[in-house]
């Protein structure tokens, strides 16, 4: 190959890795070898370019200066000749030794990527190719687009999965590899959770082991069981309300790409005469398909969703989750060997008949004397009397806690701290004594139903369910006294959550991903 200006120059193919190295220390020496060119310096490299026999005039600007030539083509001089004009048997050696077009096949952008990438050659000198995406990585893409089809998501959740837009794909390979390193943290689950009393919403997506991030959330107290004692079905007032919260529901579920679902319907769908056929309504006009859990599903969950609130030295827990139409015990008894899901140490369990919706119903909520309270916890201690179960031996290494989710005791919990306004992050997992929880009993049950709305903790909408719910405690407290309680503001919805994602293992690939990320 020949050089425009200088007339012939040895042709690097990468054959010579020593004579390249060689090269690069001459340049760098600026005026040491200006005289000289490549060839002349390392005549084994010209010998093995495939030039032998030729030699090159020393390459020299305008100025004469050797140095100053060389550092403009650094700069992005292609070695092409002043007048523009190429060599035909320049290019015809350029694109037999595999170099592109140029006249020049050695550019000084060439040069300079030689130079950055020196670490990343070959045994002969060659850039190391960049590594094609294998068919493993490709494989994995595919089931990744598989596991958010309709199919994997259950009670009618195709029916409001909303699909990925062609303007919202990643393109390209740097987008199939970002899907595939970083898939976890996309991928959506949702719980939904019909009470009795609240219409409950949760999207939330896996973070580390055993937790998730909230993404999106919605609660509305629709009384769904409003009236449902007395009569034994749903009222039209009541349905109508809790399809208004679940259209919103719907909405936000549609609005969100969900891997996998679980909407479930409790206690007053359970009782109700109507409750099948609320239910095809809510189909019709939602497009959400519920469905009914029994009781001990319902206890399972409740623990599933607090299992992060039990330590790791306790070894006995009474958990109740207290509705609006039932209320949920489960007993907790935890060996030395513990499972990674606490509901497997459930070892009794019951669900009363009673919530805050049907007790206040009955005992009357808005005006409760001290009488009428201690109506409503006798009540709750004959069902109670019915549930055999053996003690609980309470050591004074304080191993046995009750824990308490539901409204009640969140509401005892934020009255306690004297709140300004309702904080989950100050009420979720805090404890409080014995005498703590008797002293807001007693200072609820000393409030008129004004004085109970004007709490910013409790609102006109609980002012009246909230002693009952209050009683109901009482009940559960003198059949297991505890020095203290844990509050927790989740329940359902988290279980349902935690059950999912568990059995999909995304903790476990969020740590195998990170491993590889780490290597």
């Amino acid at each position: 190959m020949e050089d425009p200006e200088g007339g012939a120059k040895p042709q690097f193919d990468g054959a010579s890795a020593a004579g390249r190295r060689d090269g690069k220390k001459s340049r760098r020496r600026k005026g040491k070898r200006g005289g000289q060119s490549r060839s002349a310096a390392h005549p084994a490299s010209h010998e093995l370019s495939g030039n032998a026999g030729q030699s090159a005039r020393p390459i020299e600007d305008a100025a004469g200066n050797p140095a100053r030539k060389r550092k403009r083509r650094r700069r992005g001089g292609q070695g092409a000749a002043q007048d523009g004009s190429t060599h035909p048997q320049a290019m015809e050696q350029a694109a037999a030794a595999g170099h592109s077009g140029r006249a020049d096949g050695d550019s000084a952008p060439s040069r300079r990527n030689r130079r950055k990438h020196r670490g990343k050659r070959g045994l002969q000198g060659r850039p190391l190719a960049p590594a094609k995406p294998s068919l493993q990585r490709e494989s994995h893409v595919e089931q990744t687009a598989r596991s958010v089809e309709p199919r994997d998501q259950p009670n009618g959740a195709s029916a409001i999965r909303k699909g990925r837009s062609d303007g919202d794909a990643r393109s390209g390979r740097d987008g199939d590899r970002q899907a595939v390193e970083h898939a976890w943290p996309e991928e959506l689950y949702a719980a939904l959770d019909l009470g009795t009393n609240n219409c409950r919403l949760l999207i939330a997506q896996p973070t580390r082991p055993g937790q998730f991030r909230v993404v999106d959330a919605f609660s509305r107290i629709v009384r769904l069981g409003e009236g449902l004692a007395a009569s034994g079905r749903l009222s039209d007032e009541a349905m109508d309300r809790a399809i208004e919260a679940l259209r919103i529901c719907a909405s936000k579920l549609r609005n969100r790409e969900i891997r996998r679902m679980r909407l479930i319907a409790t206690e007053a769908c359970r009782q109700a005469i109507n409750g099948e056929e609320f239910l095809r309504r809510v189909v019709a006009e939602t497009g959400l398909a519920l469905e009914i859990i029994d009781r001990e599903t319902e206890a399972r969950l409740a623990v599933s969703g607090c299992s992060s609130l039990v330590g790791r030295e306790t070894r006995s827990v009474v958990l109740f989750d207290i509705g609006g139409g039932s209320s949920e015990i489960a007993v907790i008894r935890i060996g030395d060997n513990r499972f990674s899901r606490l509901a497997n140490h459930i070892t009794h369990w019951t669900s009363l008949p009673v919530g805050v919706v049907t007790l206040s119903e009955r005992h009357g909520g808005r005006d409760v004397t001290p009488e009428v309270f201690e109506g409503m916890v006798r009540e709750v201690e004959g069902m109670l009397g019915g549930f055999d179960c053996p003690e609980i031996e309470i050591a004074q290494t304080g191993d046995f806690h009750l824990i308490g989710t539901s409204g009640t005791v969140t509401t005892l919990a934020g009255v306690h701290l004297d709140l300004p306004r309702y904080d989950r992050r100050k009420v979720d997992g805090i404890w409080l004594s014995d005498g703590e929880v008797s002293a807001m009993q007693a200072k609820l049950l000393s409030w008129d139903f004004e004085s109970r709305a004007a709490n910013p903790c409790i609102g006109p909408d609980r002012a009246d369910l909230v002693l009952a719910g209050c009683a109901i405690l009482e009940a559960i407290r003198r059949r297991w006294p505890s020095p203290r309680m844990r509050v927790a503001d989740r329940g359902l919805r988290e279980g349902l959550l935690t059950d999912m994602m568990a059995d999909d293992g995304v903790w476990r690939r969020n740590r195998n991903r990170r491993g590889q990320r780490a290597k």
